[in-house]
């Protein structure tokens, strides 16, 4: 009897080790997952991804997180909200896909479990984008058929290098090229492998079996392709923890690079929020290389090298949505520019992280590499040889932290950088708090910054334009009403107020020499120079500069409201000058949208000029339009339009920047793009007598000339 019992125990043993050795890989039996962590600052990136998503697919995942709070992405392709992404938010799971540029359809389903494995499935077959949650389908949103893809790289529990890591376990991680079925959702759910379910057109499978943290590999278990290299996002030189909610400086990931040369100049494309049923489609959309008004100076003459240097948002030839931070050089004497420099791989394709810039005593040119918000990081270059963009470093810049204590400064928006000869920086730049607060600091080299000094916090906070010379600096700015009875936040920003220093910052001024102390907190204060708001209008602030008294004329936009289209005109161009005694506001020119976005100059006869897309372009009613030169010789009071710069164009001229200190050959830049759709974008400049030339998209040298526009 004991004989037949330890045979019977030997076969039963053979058979359960025959069963276990025959399973396909990620068949886990139900109770017994372990799954994948990796470590906070650490993913996994399939760099040679091609897949077929442009009609459909499917991807799903096992989860376990300790917690339903936070930012916690399962897989992602392209830049934030592009192509599509997996992933945890506001307790819910979400699968998002881009329907068109900027675009995007979601379906959530709700996660209360934690500590616990849960299984999710997303779904889109071209026409509706679900999400299953343990093989019941909880919502489904209608998404027509796309219009964009992409070959970017694949990541799991990341979104970018860098960024929203998972934080929790992982499990049969899985993509299919096709949507799956209900029934095929239900067996997953069930507990069967990836590899038995649609098994033709699972791409790629990385679950617990597969994952080798020692070889820094997480293999594909359906095929020798598409392995998942595991990385951890590496530290740069000064990594110190800062007091921010940033709390860890980190390298933006394997594409990021310093002192690459681009062959041609193309400018980024950008959107953002889509207008339902609106035929604009979005509330702002074009070319945004020179974007946006609050970056600034963008271009910079140097008379002693008579050449002038200028930044922008670039973007490569076949991707114009992915957000490069380039630097050019035009010169004068010769009538050439260099090829571009790239500076680096923003990881992102939002165009308010476009740079700024300016140029230090030493003739070396910074480079700030802004973030719109707080969920990426800013950086600051400087050239390594004087007034050369052939090479740069990255600065470890610091600044005091209230407390007399140097700490890394990891994170800044809307920049903008002026250099005073012998006394130093003074910069501008807003901080994203809540709301959008604004601020100033100073430093005498670039490196080491001031404590940050609030400007001010009007209810929902402030958008600013600023301008210094070596006498003066000044700030004109709106404010986010924060009111209950509608027209609340960013989009409804109104009145108008300036403040001004004459010791970089350590005393402050309304326009007529008053003493005025700062923060600025409530909507009536002695800075308000008109309130705007109580006659219904929106202000968009566009340029600030000083008269030859060094009075400030601020110019800026007036509309209705925020959507575009013709409902909320007119929008309406004016100046607001301080004439020694009292604010005179006149009315300019009007032209069709909020951003619509010029440049001011006081000439040295008191001639007034107006360089801007005032003119209605092919997508009228979107942001730009034809470029126009005005010019008025009584301070404002009247204009006339002494030239149109462009005509008949195929896109929407956008966003036109003046050079700070500008030489007659290089007045003005700025760049073009279709106003409802993505399109490629060019940079263009002109001179001051408004001929209009393009900055060359293709060099196969390292000068070459700008093409004359007729």
């Amino acid at each position: 009897m004991l004989k037949y019992q330890f045979k019977k125990t030997i076969k039963q043993c053979f058979l359960f080790c025959i069963a276990v050795f025959t399973m396909h890989p990620g068949t886990v039996p139900a109770g017994e997952r372990k799954g994948v962590q990796l470590r906070d600052n650490s993913y996994a990136v399939v760099e040679d991804w091609i897949s077929n998503h442009q009609d459909n697919f499917s991807v799903a995942a096992w989860v376990k997180l300790p917690r339903n709070t936070g930012n916690h992405t399962i897989m992602n392709q392209g830049e934030s909200a592009q192509l599509f992404s997996f992933y945890l938010r506001d307790k819910k799971i979400r699968m998002l896909i881009e329907e068109r540029p900027c675009i995007t359809k979601v379906a959530q389903a709700p996660l209360k479990e934690i500590k616990q494995w849960v299984h999710f499935t997303g779904v889109y077959d071209g026409n509706n984008v679900r999400i299953y949650k343990n093989g019941k389908l909880i919502q489904s949103k209608v998404a027509g058929k796309r219009t964009v893809g992409g070959n970017d790289s694949l990541y799991i529990a990341a979104e970018m290098a860098g960024s929203r890591y998972f934080g929790g376990h992982l499990d049969d991680v899985a993509y299919w090229n096709k949507a799956l079925s209900a029934d095929e959702v239900k067996e997953l759910a069930a507990n069967k492998s990836p590899l038995e379910v649609a098994g033709n057109s699972l791409a790629g499978l990385w679950n617990a079996s597969t994952f080798d943290m020692k070889n820094k590999i997480w293999k594909n278990a359906k095929s020798n392709r598409f392995h998942a290299i595991i990385k951890e996002a590496a530290p740069i030189r000064h990594s110190q923890k800062s007091p921010d909610d940033l709390k860890n400086y980190r390298a933006t990931g394997k594409n990021t690079f310093i002192n690459k040369k681009f062959d041609g100049y193309w400018g980024v494309w950008y959107a953002i929020q889509p207008l339902p049923n609106n035929e604009y489609v979005y509330k702002y959309s074009g070319g945004f290389g020179t974007y946006t008004a609050k970056h600034r100076p963008l271009a910079i003459h140097a008379p002693n090298v008579n050449k002038t240097f200028f930044v922008y948002g670039g973007a490569l030839k076949d991707n114009n949505r992915k957000l490069f931070i380039m630097a050019g050089c035009y010169d004068h004497n010769n009538d050439t520019v260099t090829r571009p420099t790239a500076l680096l791989d923003k990881q992102t394709g939002d165009a308010h992280d476009n740079p700024s810039m300016c140029i230090d005593g030493e003739g070396r040119i910074l480079v700030f590499c802004t973030s719109h918000g707080r969920n990426r990081f800013s950086y600051v270059y400087r050239s390594k040889k004087p007034y050369d963009i052939d090479s740069f470093e990255i600065l470890p810049v610091t600044k005091l932290d209230g407390k007399g204590k140097r700490i890394p400064m990891v994170n800044f928006s809307y920049l903008q950088p002026w250099y005073v000869a012998g006394k130093g920086f003074i910069t501008f730049f807003t901080y994203y708090g809540p709301g959008r607060q604004i601020f100033y600091m100073t430093s005498k080299d670039g490196i080491e910054w001031s404590e940050w000094k609030c400007i001010a916090n009007i209810e929902r906070g402030d958008y600013q334009i600023s301008m210094a010379n070596e006498k003066i600096a000044g700030t004109a700015f709106n404010f986010h009403p924060a009111s209950p009875k509608g027209r609340i936040g960013v989009n409804y920003r109104s009145n108008l107020y300036y403040v001004q220093t004459r010791d970089l910052g350590k005393n402050w001024e309304t326009a007529d020499g008053k003493r005025i102390k700062l923060p600025l907190t409530e909507k009536l204060n002695p800075a308000l120079t008109h309130e705007y708001q109580q006659e219904g209008l929106l202000v968009y602030v566009k340029d600030l500069v000083f008269d030859a008294d060094n009075h400030p004329v601020i110019l800026y936009v007036t509309s209705k409201g925020f959507e575009s289209g013709p409902a909320n005109d007119p929008r309406t161009w004016k100046t607001a000058r301080w004439n020694g005694k009292a604010w005179e506001r006149k009315t300019a020119m009007r032209s069709d949208n909020n951003y619509d976005t010029g440049s001011l100059y006081i000439e040295k006869d008191g001639t007034w000029r107006i360089i801007g897309p005032t003119e209605p372009g092919p997508q009228p009613y979107n942001p730009g339009g034809e470029v126009a030169m005005w010019e008025s010789k009584d301070q404002g009071s009247t204009w006339k339009m002494v030239k149109q710069l462009t005509r008949n164009s195929k896109f929407n001229h956008t966003y036109v920047r003046s050079a700070l200190n500008p030489a007659p050959e290089f007045y003005a830049f700025w760049a073009d793009g279709h106003g409802r759709e993505q399109s490629d974008s060019s940079i263009y400049f002109c001179d001051k007598n408004g001929n209009v030339r393009l900055l060359p998209r293709e060099m196969n040298s390292n000068t070459a000339k700008p093409k004359t526009i007729k």
